[in-house]
């Protein structure tokens, strides 16, 4: 394991890949001018033991081992991402309270829920991208075909006669689904489930015919052969499933990516932001890191914080008038 680094060294925490000028601190402010002086809370606003937070404890981990203290993942589950969020929203600007941010609880719950506790673009610094995360069409070991085009074909045929499953209401799975049923002019009905364990439990035992998963929830039961891989969500084919093809390849322009950004408080300090950016980055760029990311399916993301703001601006754009398409109304 490396050694920590010294003050000194942190300030050339992201090599040539993010360099850039670290902003001398307020002397007013002299007892925090080197973060992170203390550990710093990271909040998931997703359960242990699911794909988020299998993916936040390897970059967390990574992040104490260069930096020398501590970054504890306390996981803050509920209402779709946005009680991780709000808790992230309301700590103080300091930067020893960062958190996982993104697709679920930055743009999604726009769509999904009429009253926020918090500003999902004001409210928050958007420090760096952290991972995309593919996901994944499989369908019950029985189903007649895993031939996506085959399936299509059926789907046109007999309306509302088949279904697929989600792991709830307003996510990136359910909009899978809708994209599905809206590019290939078909209508498969959705059926809700409180997470992606239940759903896949109800898809082997029979219970519905296909699933759009997070592609780590399903990779071993696909691997072990107990249920059916049909298509992947991504733009392309992925390494770990390179025979299953990619939806876009049926319905071109098809693409539906899980997305996290690494967020913090409004009102952080300049340079603490330029730090944790450059952490991040040097995080993400750790050769173990991105093969334990690639083994669950996860592609490592670093950005510059003003990427990071502009990518989620875009997918607002994108995704909420699929979200209205597809009968998601703010409650």
């Amino acid at each position: 394991m490396p050694a920590p680094i010294n003050r000194r060294q942190l300030f050339s925490l992201a090599g040539g890949a993010a360099a850039a000028p670290f902003v001398v601190p307020s002397t007013s402010l002299a007892q925090e001018a080197f973060w992170p002086a203390r550990a710093v809370r990271y909040v998931n606003a997703f359960p242990a033991g699911g794909a988020t937070d299998v993916l936040s404890r390897i970059l967390c981990q990574r992040m104490s081992e260069i930096s020398g203290q501590s970054f504890v993942v306390e996981n803050k589950a509920g209402a779709g991402g946005m009680l991780g969020g709000d808790a992230v929203a309301k700590s103080a600007p300091d930067g020893y309270t960062l958190g996982l941010g993104g697709i679920a609880s930055n743009v999604l719950a726009m769509g999904t829920y009429a009253k926020m506790p918090y500003d999902p673009v004001r409210d928050f610094t958007f420090i760096s991208g952290m991972w995309q995360l593919p996901n994944i069409l499989v369908g019950r070991k029985d189903l007649f075909s895993q031939d996506i085009k085959e399936l299509l074909a059926a789907f046109k045929k007999e309306p509302k006669k088949y279904t697929y499953a989600s792991a709830g209401f307003g996510t990136t799975l359910h909009l899978s689904g809708e994209m599905m049923n809206s590019m290939a002019g078909v209508e498969v009905m959705h059926v809700p489930y409180k997470g992606a364990g239940p759903a896949l439990n109800d898809l082997m035992g029979g219970r519905v015919d296909m699933l759009f998963d997070n592609l780590p929830g399903s990779l071993p039961s696909v691997q072990a052969g107990l249920i059916r891989p049909i298509a992947v969500t991504a733009a392309k084919r992925i390494p770990e499933l390179p025979d299953v093809p990619a939806m876009a390849e049926i319905l071109p322009g098809y693409e539906m990516t899980s997305w996290t950004l690494m967020i913090g408080p409004a009102g952080m300090r300049g340079d603490v932001i330029e730090r944790a950016n450059a952490l991040t980055v040097r995080a993400l760029a750790d050769v173990v890191v991105k093969k334990r990311y690639g083994e669950l399916g996860a592609t490592v993301w670093p950005t510059s914080p003003d990427e990071a703001r502009a990518y989620r601006d875009k997918e607002e754009k994108r995704l909420l008038p699929i979200m209205k398409a597809a009968g998601i109304k703010p409650e």
